[in-house]
């Protein structure tokens, strides 16, 4: 008999005519969808302006049974802005040379006390002057007018050296001030600037000053009352506040590429994803995670014209948006016990066989109850939106799903099959080659369905026909959905308290060749695989999203993501948002890292990877006078004698703008950040007469300035592992030993692997001197969040000078490599080049209302104008990779890996290897139309090394050098055609 998937509470059901089984799909309607009113559950009856439903396949459900509850909606982490400086638009000069310590400032004892002569202030509340934040009396205070500038001044009576600073507020503190210096009280010069102060104890060290006079300056209150500090005292520079001068070695490049090390032998993947058995049947294995809601659950409510609510639109017809859906958001505990493997088992292929079928296994962690799966989009039902299945398939034992209604587990843990062959590879269940239990399912039809035709308004509806179900044939488009069903006690067992229901993934599975990313087409956005030209990241790539999630969209898994390496890749991304030095993560209901506790050295830029890369991408743009840069990277750098750069004797070879007391955990500010101390502005004018204005950051250090220095954003993680996949020798034939003629050339950068001493290619960072995941992996965590690794095992490693025999606590071997595989595994988007099938009106969401044509122009603009030349369209993976994911691919990252000289506008002269101050690697495109979203509310990113343009026509405009020629055809094109070609971009 066959028997549907549903269970109890799930959105797995069939559509009967029975009017009893209508009858328990309408009681199970409430549990199976949360919110989605308006049709958007499985409809087992049509509306009244529908025509009659066809037959559908025959269902062995009870005629009762009791709702599940619904899976836990875990909301996304909400996004929390930078704290900007709201003050001056133009900056006060940090310290000169002048008036800061001179060399040679003895620091080997404690400082001691420095007297303050004399304390003057601004107008004042009452009786309370400035004397008294300096007469010793906790119990006294400097109180000012209720005034934002606001100031209190001290005079040490002479040019005094000064190392710490200690302020105690009162209730009314600063939220935002400057410590200014002076030698004469006239001239001012800026030694440190806060932002969000917290009021307290604050405290200072590493001045660096050495001056007569200190002001504090206020910019704005926290409170409506005037600046109310109770002490401020003073010490001179010591052990216990000032950093010492370092010793500081080369950081060594090969001289060229002649002892290139060869390709490793290829070895077996870590994971097989896709197989062949000798008859020809097709195995595919895939990883699933626990989601909160489906694929095509919007914020909003949406319906066609006459079937429902349309929250997508307000009452007016303007476009409306209420907030995203929750499906490409992480559950909390993501990475405990919640993915499991997935196998179709497809004979499509084999010889002789005319009516294909699909087994279905599933390996859990955790005992579940029985079905779990769907099969096929309700697309004849108009009140179907959100969410709903056809759901037919063939549960090979009965039983499992009936015990899941008295809350039984009946599908037992089965164990991982072995690489490339069946768990059962000679026999079955019940008969059914390849099936593991009872718990498996066989799929060998297209169900039937109601026939549709446009009804007055445009809307497909069912128009009295039936399409009779038919044999599985290859190329069929199958969507399928799982579910994570378990019970109390089966989590309990295993010591998860966690939740116990999730929706998953919904994938598109294409009979006879495998999973393939999908997009919705008409009607009611119907799955269908997406054109190969749109798979920028290959077979991996990320379908399209109708859950208005795009801030997660540089998050998520290789689409074709194996069974295993699923575990392997959330188990990564824990730690890519696990704070070093608390372990907590930074979305809320996680499980605390307790492996990462109290890593993370004293001074550091910040304490996750994901401070940095927001959202995965890229760091928060220079926007601000006064920024403080700590979500971007400084390289530093000083000269030897013979004028080579070498890790600046302060900072090593990058500023870390953050600082903790290792005792206590507690903040502290050393004055090693970078701020922007102002723009450099100008402006171009196109050929059309269209203006745009540049402007470029300009960056002040709190502490002494580098003889060279480089601002680095953060750049997208996506898709990494993909180009780790592009063999040597393919990048390598795309040097250049002489300009083209439009003057490109580009060249490799080679660079010693910390690990072996081996001269390997570069191809990550800005000036590819990064040879893989793993060296890119463990810089980072040293340079960005002073954490070591087995890569760079003491931080000694920051002034050049790695002491091999000295291993700190950092991250272990193992925790690197899953590091590394989960940058190695992320996706990337799909191109944004197809148009949706969007139910007639309902407003499209933004990411996805594209305009092929114009981006189809603008690609042909792009091709034109000789971008590729740099910008490489396509390129594939060989297969070298660990990861059978990413081998074989054909990608899109508009790359050549290579290093391009772009001139003198936006040189840094900072060095690395073979890439001069003037060169940079080619930044891959894909994604880069996702910028915005995937930033969110945290605050505007920008583009190019250093953040500078705000737009894609302002990094655009900025190429020089190799890149002249092509931003010369760009400022000469049309209106339409610019249009055209910024469209392109913005669909990758």
């Amino acid at each position: 008999m066959r028997k549907t998937l549903d269970l109890p509470g799930a959105p797995l059901r069939l559509a009967p005519t029975t009017l009893a089984l209508a009858l328990l799909a309408a009681a199970l309607n409430t549990a199976c969808g949360g919110g989605g009113g308006g049709g958007s559950a499985d409809s087992t009856t049509p509306p009244a302006s529908s025509q009659p439903a066809a037959p559908a396949p025959v269902a062995s459900a009870p005629a009762s049974s009791p709702q599940a509850p619904e899976p836990v909606l875990e909301l996304p982490p909400a996004s929390t802005p930078v704290d900007l400086p709201g003050g001056s638009t133009t900056a006060t000069p940090h310290l000169p040379a002048a008036l800061q310590l001179p060399d040679g400032t003895d620091i080997s004892k404690p400082g001691a006390p420095v007297r303050v002569v004399a304390a003057t202030s601004s107008a004042v509340e009452g009786a309370n002057t400035a004397s008294l934040a300096i007469d010793g009396n906790a119990g006294t205070r400097w109180s000012s007018a209720q005034d934002d500038a606001a100031w209190i001044q001290f005079d040490f009576g002479a040019k005094t050296a000064l190392g710490y600073l200690s302020l105690t507020w009162e209730n009314a503190y600063g939220k935002e001030y400057a410590l200014q210096g002076s030698d004469d009280g006239k001239t001012w010069y800026q030694i440190r600037y806060v932002t969000g102060g917290k009021g307290g104890t604050e405290e200072f060290f590493n001045l660096n000053a050495n001056v007569r006079y200190v002001r504090l300056q206020g910019v704005a209150r926290a409170t409506q009352y005037g600046y109310s500090l109770f002490e401020v005292t003073f010490k001179s520079p010591g052990s216990d506040n000032s950093l010492p001068t370092m010793s500081t070695a080369t950081v060594p490049f090969p001289t060229d590429g002649a002892a290139l090390a060869p390709a490793p032998a290829v070895q077996p993947p870590l994971e097989t994803v896709q197989f062949t058995l000798p008859d020809g049947t097709l195995v595919t294995r895939f990883g699933m995670m626990g989601r909160s809601r489906h694929g095509r659950e919007r914020g909003e409510d949406w319906n066609e014209i006459g079937f429902g609510v349309n929250d997508t639109v307000d009452a007016a017809g303007k476009p409306q948006d209420k907030g995203p859906g929750a499906y490409l958001n992480f559950v909390a505990n993501y990475f405990k016990n919640r993915t499991w493997g997935v196998e179709f088992i497809d004979n499509s292929r084999v010889a002789g066989v005319t009516k294909p079928t699909i087994v279905v296994n599933q390996y859990f962690q955790q005992a579940q109850k029985g079905g779990g799966h769907s099969f096929f989009r309700r697309f004849d039902e108009p009140g179907v939106t959100g969410y709903g299945w056809m759901s037919p398939g063939d549960l090979l034992d009965d039983s499992t799903y009936t015990a899941g209604f008295k809350d039984v587990a009946a599908c037992p843990v089965v164990p991982k099959p072995p690489q490339n062959t069946l768990l059962t590879p000679n026999s079955g269940y019940n008969g059914v080659k390849g099936a593991n239990d009872g718990c498996s399912v066989v799929l060998d039809n297209v169900p039937a369905y109601r026939d549709l035709s446009a009804n007055a308004d445009g809307v497909m509806v069912p128009n009295g026909k039936t399409i009779a179900s038919r044999a599985l044939k290859a190329g069929d488009a199958i969507e399928f959905t799982g579910s994570f069903f378990s019970t109390r006690a089966a989590m309990d067992a295993i010591g998860d308290s966690g939740a116990v229901r999730y929706y998953t993934n919904d994938v598109t599975y294409v009979v006879g060749t495998g999973l393939r990313p999908w997009y919705g087409v008409q009607p009611r956005l119907m799955n269908a695989p997406l054109p190969e030209e749109t798979l920028q990241g290959g077979t991996g790539s990320v379908s399209y999203d109708y859950a208005d999630n795009g801030a997660f969209m540089f998050q998520q898994p290789n689409n074709q993501i194996g069974m295993q390496n699923m575990q392997r890749f959330v188990e990564g991304r824990r730690w890519i948002h696990t704070h070093m030095w608390t372990g907590d993560h930074n979305e809320p209901g996680n499980d605390r890292n307790t492996a990462a506790v109290q890593l993370q050295g004293p001074r550091f830029n910040q304490s996750t990877c994901f401070s940095c890369h927001i959202g995965n991408g890229r760091s928060l743009a220079p926007v601000a006078i006064n920024q403080r840069l700590d979500t971007m990277g400084v390289r530093t750098a000083a000269l030897d004698a013979n004028g080579r750069q070498i890790p600046h004797p302060v900072y090593g070879v990058a500023a870390q703008m953050n600082a903790r007391s290792m005792a206590t955990g507690a903040l502290q500010d050393w004055g090693t950040s970078v701020r922007v101390a102002s723009f450099d502005v100008h402006t171009v004018k196109l050929a059309d007469g269209t203006t745009v204005e540049l402007s470029k950051p300009r960056v002040a250090f709190d502490g002494p300035t580098p003889a060279a220095f480089s601002l680095r954003s953060a750049q997208p993680m996506i898709g990494m592992g993909l180009l780790e996949a592009v063999s040597d020798a393919d990048i390598l034939a795309r040097v250049r030993p002489t300009p083209d003629a439009d003057g490109v050339k580009g060249i490799a950068n080679f660079v010693f692997d910390p690990e072996t001493g081996a001269v390997r290619l570069g191809r990550y960072g800005w000036k590819a001197s990064k040879v893989s995941l793993r060296h890119q992996a463990a810089a980072a965590a040293l340079q960005d969040m002073s954490v070591t690794s087995p890569v760079y095992p003491n931080r000694d490693c920051l002034s050049g000078k790695c002491t091999p025999s000295k291993v700190e606590k950092g991250l272990s071997e193992d925790d690197l490599t899953l590091i590394s595989r989960y940058l190695a595994l992320l996706a990337v988007p799909a191109q944004r080049s197809v148009a949706s099938g969007f139910p007639k009106g309902v407003t499209p969401l933004p990411d996805l209302d594209v305009n092929p044509a114009q981006v189809a122009t603008g690609a042909q603009v792009f091709q034109a104008n000789r971008c590729t030349a740099c910008h490489v369209a396509s390129m594939k993976t060989g297969n070298g990779s660990e990861f059978a994911e990413l081998r074989n691919q054909l990608i899109k990252p508009y790359t050549d890996l290579l290093l391009h000289d772009m001139g003198p506008d936006l040189a840094d002269g900072f060095v690395e290897g073979q890439a001069s101050g003037t060169m940079w690697r080619t930044s891959a495109l894909w994604g880069i139309g996702y910028t915005e979203r995937v930033a969110g509310g945290a605050g505007k990113v920008g583009y190019l090394h250093d953040g500078r343009a705000r737009t894609l026509t302002e990094a655009i405009l900025w190429h020089g050098g190799e890149a002249t020629t092509s931003r010369q055809r760009f400022e000469a094109l049309s209106k339409a055609d610019r249009d055209a070609l910024l469209a392109f971009l913005k669909s990758l």
